[in-house]
């Protein structure tokens, strides 16, 4: 086992624990094998009656996956670790969110990216008054994976393409407004729940919980949904000149930072997941464009420009987002042949 993560039973409970907190936490390769381990001895697990996943430090519950190994492997031309690191990875996503007990996961700070993967899949997602919650990868050359299109595509109207193509973060009104949480539990009462939940009582929950904060994006959902209702990004673009307001171009500003290819490539990927509304075709689908990232895409730019050499100023494969072609993005996310991704 990863020693960046605390597995274990504690009274009725599977107990999963973050704890890089120097690193927010972030989703290693090993740590999501020995989350999907758990998963896999708990299911059937009689003396297990829910799973209750937290984090250690102040600043994240998981802020995203760790990719420095990726980068460092995908620029020496070898793109078969980043790869394997997906492909497990949005196994362990499936089996989270297919898990037949209680999942209860308390999402306090950043969580972000492979942070939504194991903290949103769950069936008990707690809030508290520091949360932000986020799929920011269109910002490095991705797009929202780890099943994330499918949580985008479940939000409310066409809230779920806003945010997967501004990387917008949600406060926690907002992340429960999108569904990417349930309730609101103020974090002084999180230790006192956490207490609860060890005994099996996974309906604590809804005697902790309390009115959520209120959301600013249901106040704006309506024009969101008249703005980014199109059928694909070219699309949206118009609709955002046709109308302008603050709203629309403080959106374009955002948008006009991330990768052109990437938010193509995601608007597709949430309308393909509202229309099969399936976990495993949604990862399928996502599994498509990440398998590609590196030797075709943006990603590898993506990252040089936010975390190693950090100076903000990616040169994107395409210079503007409506230089984009449809050909392009349906040769990201066609099939991959025997290289398609597979729960088994």
């Amino acid at each position: 086992m990863s020693e960046d993560i605390d597995i274990r039973i504690e009274g009725r409970a599977g107990r999963i624990t973050l704890t890089r907190p120097e690193a927010l936490n972030a989703l290693s390769y090993q740590m999501c094998l020995d989350i999907e381990a758990a998963l896999d001895a708990w299911a059937m697990d009689d003396a297990v009656s829910l799973v209750m996943i937290d984090a250690e430090g102040e600043r994240a519950f998981c802020a995203g996956g760790d990719i420095q190994e990726m980068y460092e492997t995908g620029m020496a031309g070898d793109f078969a670790y980043g790869r394997k690191f997906w492909a497990d990875e949005y196994r362990m996503n499936a089996k989270m969110f297919a898990f037949p007990k209680p999942v209860v996961t308390f999402l306090h700070g950043f969580t972000m990216g492979g942070g939504v993967g194991i903290g949103c899949h769950g069936s008990h997602r707690i809030v508290g008054e520091s949360s932000l919650i986020a799929m920011p990868e269109v910002g490095i050359g991705l797009v929202p994976d780890v099943g994330g299109t499918l949580l985008l595509s479940r939000a409310p109207g066409r809230l779920g393409e806003y945010l997967g193509l501004t990387a917008s973060r949600m406060g926690p009104g907002d992340a429960i407004h999108a569904e990417f949480a349930d309730f609101f539990v103020p974090e002084a009462g999180w230790d006192a729940l956490k207490a609860e939940l060890l005994g099996g009582a996974w309906e604590a929950v809804d005697r902790a919980a309390q009115t959520p904060p209120e959301s600013a994006l249901a106040a704006q959902q309506a024009e969101i949904d008249h703005l980014f209702g199109g059928e694909g990004l070219r699309d949206v673009l118009v609709d955002i000149a046709h109308a302008p307001s603050e709203f629309g171009d403080k959106a374009l500003q955002v948008m006009g930072r991330n990768s052109p290819l990437a938010m193509a490539c995601t608007i597709e990927l949430v309308h393909r997941a509202r229309m099969h509304d399936n976990i495993v075709r949604a990862l399928q689908n996502e599994y498509r464009f990440t398998a590609r990232a590196m030797e075709h895409g943006d990603f590898l730019e993506g990252i040089r420009a936010a975390i190693i050499d950090k100076d903000r100023s990616p040169t994107w494969k395409h210079s503007a987002a409506k230089d984009v072609a449809l050909v392009e993005v349906a040769a990201m996310l066609q099939p991959l042949g025997p290289d398609e991704w597979r729960m088994t």
